[in-house]
């Protein structure tokens, strides 16, 4: 007689194996959420103290006498924070702009200052027909020179009715041992003459031209000046109007914050006789 075959038993609670391993996983989860999101504060404050000492090293930004917190129960103090928000915005522009430091940046402002004012003097009359306007940026002092007081629709020719506003402007920088940087901007109206294929073009040629003057005419140190043409893209108002558009056709001789540092000659080797 056959015996009979005991069926196998059934266990009802292997879902707990599964349960547990998910249980298991889901705290390994959030562990891991969790450490993420505790940041460490001290190397934290160690980054942000090397970033101060290095942009101050570089002189991007001016010295501090703040510290920035190292430990956990220290709070970073809104000078420190407000440093590393410079650096983010400074980097995103694309370039650095030192900042005056200590005495030295105070009598740049002031020569600065003084540039300014002799300069609303001397061009009053160029000041209030717009042919000319000066203001500040951090970089340092900006002579906007509009088209319509100094050249013709889609030329790089210096009008000569513009050439005493060049007198005087030139002769009071002559005062100022500032380097000077000459930008060419145009609008966004395409262009294309048997002289000029762009506005890259005219720009440029219209700012080379001012810098030629500057050395040729006017004796300046080439050493001390730079050149450079922007075309529409850095524009100072809408280009959607005509005032606009008149506004951002214009050469700007920038007058740099920080004075150039002395430049050192080294004599030339004479061979003995």
């Amino acid at each position: 007689m056959r015996r009979r075959r005991t069926p196998p038993h059934v266990n009802h609670e292997r879902w707990l194996v599964s349960y547990a391993d998910f249980v298991t996983l889901l705290f390994a989860f959030f562990v891991v959420l969790y450490a993420s999101s505790q940041v460490d504060k001290r190397k934290a404050g160690r980054l942000a103290l090397a970033i101060q000492v290095a942009f101050q090293e570089l002189g991007v930004f001016s010295a501090s006498a703040t510290a920035v917190p190292v430990q956990d129960t220290e709070a970073m103090p809104a000078s420190s924070a407000q440093l590393l928000d410079n650096v983010a915005h400074t980097a995103a522009l694309g370039r650095f702009v030192p900042p005056a430091q200590g005495d030295t940046g105070s009598s740049e402002d002031a020569d600065l200052s003084s540039l300014r004012e002799e300069l609303q003097t001397a061009l009053a009359a160029e000041i209030r027909r717009s042919d000319i306007s000066l203001q500040f940026e951090p970089e340092g002092l900006v002579i906007s020179l509009r088209e319509v007081g100094f050249f013709d629709t889609a030329s790089a020719t210096i009008r000569p009715q513009a050439q005493s506003a060049l007198d005087q402007i030139t002769t009071i920088l002559r005062h100022y041992p500032h380097a000077l940087r000459v930008e060419g901007h145009t609008d966004n109206i395409p262009i294309h003459t048997a002289q000029f294929g762009s506005n890259w073009e005219l720009s440029t040629a219209r700012a080379t031209e001012v810098l030629r003057l500057l050395i040729v005419r006017y004796g300046f140190a080439a050493d001390r000046l730079a050149v450079a043409g922007y075309a529409e893209f850095h524009p100072v108002a809408s280009n959607l109007t005509p005032e606009g558009r008149a506004l951002n056709r214009r050469v700007d001789v920038v007058v740099i914050r920080h004075r150039p540092p002395p430049t050192f000659v080294t004599p030339a080797f004479a061979p003995p006789r």
